[in-house]
């Protein structure tokens, strides 16, 4: 059997389950697959498995819209501040020059990058619309190295499951699978628009997540993890871990 016969065959399970006999079967049978979400076990944890799973299956490989330079939005709505302590402050007045991102966890090789070493691999760029689940959005062109470059540098070892990125700010990460991790569209940013990313728009380091909602792609990250099990790096957002559009 062809993949795109089983992924019709397990989705059109899914989808039968979910109808006939609930969402509680159609847990049952993501389960079957490994396609259980982090969040599976909360209130709405059925319907979460459901919705990873038919994605997962259905778009894995699959490309966010980019747009031509046209489209790209006059005013982009930073939404929220940028870090007011002291220690980012002097940072900002140095360039940045003194930011690192460390990587760490499930690696053969920790690291830790400036941002003159994140600029010195292959450069990517894409023109992609920035949905927020409050309803605004904008269009921008990012630019910066693919995670799964960086990612690739480090040495991600077999049994690794996600990726857990953090910001500098207090309490503020959010986390991936490695099929949005090491997807080509995923970037570590650090421009925006043809000019360095605004500290507004998260610079000088954002994650960007163009296949999920725009909380999934974090401001002035400084870190990753890679790991295998998200226990200890649950988000304390209220939103569903997955938020593929």
């Amino acid at each position: 059997m062809s993949n795109l016969s089983r992924r019709k065959l397990i989705t059109g399970g899914l989808t039968a389950a979910a109808g006939a006999a609930g969402l509680a079967v159609a847990a049952r049978l993501a389960n079957r697959y490994g396609l259980i979400p982090p969040d599976s076990g909360s209130l709405y944890g059925a319907g979460a498995t459901l919705t990873y799973a038919s994605q997962r299956l259905l778009t894995r490989h699959s490309m966010a819209r980019e747009f031509p330079r046209s489209f790209i939005s006059k005013n982009p709505f930073p939404n929220g501040d940028p870090p007011r302590d002291a220690g980012f402050r002097r940072l900002e007045a140095g360039g940045f020059a003194d930011w690192r991102l460390s990587v760490e966890g499930m690696v053969a090789r920790p690291a830790s990058f400036s941002l003159a070493d994140l600029k010195s691999y292959p450069q990517r760029s894409q023109i992609t619309h920035l949905a927020c689940e409050e309803g605004w959005s904008f269009i921008a062109e990012w630019t910066g190295v693919a995670l799964s470059h960086v990612l690739d540098v480090a040495g991600i070892l077999p049994q690794a499951k996600y990726v857990v990125y953090f910001s500098v700010q207090r309490d503020w990460w959010d986390s991936v699978d490695m099929a949005d991790a090491l997807h080509p569209q995923t970037l570590l940013t650090y421009g925006m628009n043809g000019a360095d990313l605004p500290v507004g728009h998260g610079g000088p380091l954002r994650v960007r997540v163009p296949r999920q909602l725009g909380y999934k792609s974090i401001k002035h990250v400084s870190r990753l993890l890679v790991t295998d099990s998200l226990k200890e790096y649950w988000p304390e957002s209220s939103y569903s871990w997955y938020a593929g559009i």
